[in-house]
């Protein structure tokens, strides 16, 4: 072989070393976030589990890609987006609340699944264990029914001689009869009348507050559910039209002008779940995961709801408030 044939071969040679080495890198692992919220309302917790991906070592466009996929509160549409999730194939869905988790759970025993739902994931049927949850599904619960009891609780310190109180729920939400039951139980030792109202829809919403018009309760506590979440505003100026003290699930409804809100910091839960995930994509096997449980809980109050409705909020309940809107 000739100097000037070896020296080009020795040239192209080494050119192409960095493409073999680029080749040979693994694959960014996909993670499908499937949730049960719309886009808008899914910013916060996205970054949040971004967040806690981040931490742990897996950025996005980095060493991590993910796949978005929302239901915008229609649950049927879940079934069909967790099945393209797994067609795709993904290496890990992320299932934000319990329709989610539930269609999720459905469509594959062997992707791991992370997820954030409101109830008892061991009496809907998600894991076996809190400890040790079995299977390829774990993540975090913000156990849902006995923050009904304290948000109820907390809307009688508002309205202490109310006798009767409604309840709004969602009929086809998971998180629906926990709460009811936990909510009946708290009524009946108080001795209060509780009339549960259902809608699933804001058109539904609007008749329900329509009939409340004319049946004039004393108070009103709104169950957590993601299509509510999805609709705080529009939520809270139809429940506005009742004038009745009112208590919510998550902090979005009082920034939305709602009176009181009370439920878990749901940033930490969607960081946290970004953390499991990073563990699982390490090779941690999500049956050996425990289901976390919240440890961080939030009161909010809108001080000038308040005064819209001529409540006078007890020295007390400012002070547990952990913020106050005016």
């Amino acid at each position: 072989m000739r100097r000037r044939d070896f020296i080009t071969l020795l040239g192209s040679g080494a050119a192409a070393w960095p493409l073999a080495a680029r080749a040979q890198q693994p694959k960014a692992p996909l993670i499908g976030f499937l949730s049960s919220f719309n886009q808008a309302q899914s910013t916060r917790p996205i970054a949040e589990f971004r967040r806690g991906l981040d931490e742990n070592g897996f950025t996005e466009g980095r060493n991590v890609t993910m796949e978005l996929s929302f239901a915008d509160g229609q649950y049927d549409r879940l079934p069909p987006l967790a099945d393209g999730l797994v067609r795709r194939p993904v290496d890990l869905i992320f299932a934000a609340a319990p329709p989610a988790a539930l269609a999720a759970k459905a469509a594959t025993t062997s992707i791991p699944v992370v997820f954030v739902v409101g109830f008892d994931p061991i009496a809907a049927g998600l894991v076996s264990s809190l400890s040790r949850p079995g299977g390829n599904v774990t993540g975090m619960t913000l156990f849902s029914n006995p923050l009904a009891e304290k948000r109820l609780q907390i809307l009688l310190e508002l309205a202490p001689r109310a006798t009767e109180v409604v309840m709004l729920v969602n009929p086809v939400s998971p998180d629906t009869k926990p709460e009811v039951s936990a909510v009946q139980q708290m009524t009946q030792q108080r001795g209060l009348r509780l009339r549960i109202v259902s809608a699933a829809s804001l058109q539904e919403i609007d008749a329900a507050v329509a009939m409340l018009l004319d049946r004039r309760p004393d108070a009103l506590l709104v169950a957590s559910d993601p299509f509510y979440l999805t609709r705080p505003d529009e939520i809270v100026a139809s429940v506005a039209r009742l004038a009745l003290p009112t208590i919510y699930p998550f902090r979005e409804f009082v920034v939305a002008g709602g009176l009181l809100s009370y439920g878990t910091n749901r940033a930490i839960s969607y960081r946290q779940a970004g953390g499991y995930a990073s563990r699982i994509l390490k090779g941690t096997k999500a049956a050996d995961l425990p289901v976390m449980q919240p440890t961080t809980f939030e009161l909010l109050i809108n001080v000038k709801a308040a005064k819209a409705l001529g409540l006078a909020v007890p020295d007390q309940l400012l002070s547990l408030a952990d913020e106050v809107i005016e």
